[in-house]
């Protein structure tokens, strides 16, 4: 079979089992299993393929028919213009995290100076890798619960050449932080309520860890945690970033008005003029 067929095949057999995106999910696994760009397909697209890579194709679109994600499938996932590598054990970086991340550039481009950052549920890395990619003067620690998702993360962190900057930490939060200081402390923490799990893409829902995405019954355990303990941590007007969920910036705002710690709260909003990110410099 020559690579149109194959593709056209794997394409009908996505659509017909409801999988979203199914022409570009055929192409990403089939340049995956050639080894070769996606472009490669278009430029050859009468090629014939070996039984060998057919039968690997067919197991991989089996697969992303039980929707495993096709990150998990390849291993990979870009982020910042950046592949970081991704299994089961971490959530995979989404790109309205990539928000998160300009936004933290943009504060600590201003700094001009060495600063250290913590990334909370660092997960892959993706936040803190990425963030210590764009910017030298930058040290950051990487917390998160897992000791398999420090693993992936330390490996992304040698994969790009910033992990003499990072220090790694197992732990739940800020708890392995005590003591410390920081002039950022960013975050995309388990938001999802309880309740609503379930109900999540069968992609997220059955195959990223459920840690990752759990944020309690209303969906803010995980900020009232780092928010109350924040202050603690950051030096004089230093900042915390918060990737939050739909519907969760009043609500995160208030707990940092609360603290009577915090200045102005600024509410950063995306492309689409979705709430994402909850900002706020330390008084």
């Amino acid at each position: 079979m020559t690579i149109q067929a194959v593709l056209r095949r794997a394409e009908d057999f996505l659509t017909a089992n409801n999988i979203d995106d199914a022409r570009l999910d055929a192409e990403v696994l089939l340049a995956y299993v050639l080894k070769m760009r996606r472009l490669y397909l278009y430029v050859h697209l009468d090629l014939e393929l070996d039984d060998d890579d057919i039968n690997a194709y067919k197991n991989l679109i089996r697969r992303r028919v039980s929707h495993v994600p096709v990150a998990q499938l390849i291993g990979v996932k870009e982020f910042m213009g950046l592949e970081f590598d991704v299994t089961p054990d971490v959530l995979v970086p989404r790109p309205e995290t990539e928000l998160l991340v300009q936004t933290a550039v943009k504060l600590l481009e201003r700094r001009q100076k060495p600063s250290t950052i913590a990334d909370i549920g660092t997960g892959s890395g993706a936040i803190a890798v990425s963030i210590l990619h764009c910017l030298d003067h930058i040290n950051a620690a990487a917390v998160d619960i897992s000791p398999a998702a420090i693993a992936v993360a330390r490996a992304n962190a040698v994969k790009f050449d910033v992990d003499d900057r990072i220090n790694f930490c197992v732990g739940n939060l800020l708890e392995p932080l005590s003591g410390k200081k920081f002039d950022a402390i960013i975050s995309n923490p388990p938001y999802i309520p309880t309740a609503v799990i379930d109900e999540l893409q069968p992609e997220v829902a059955r195959h990223e860890p459920r840690i990752a995405l759990d944020g309690g019954s209303d969906g803010l355990d995980c900020y009232k945690k780092i928010i109350g303990g924040a202050a603690q941590l950051l030096n004089d007007n230093g900042f915390i970033a918060l990737e939050i969920g739909i519907d969760q910036a009043h609500a995160v705002k208030n707990l940092l008005d609360d603290t009577g710690q915090f200045g102005a709260v600024d509410i950063v909003r995306d492309l689409s003029g979705i709430e994402r990110i909850v900002l706020a410099h330390k008084k």
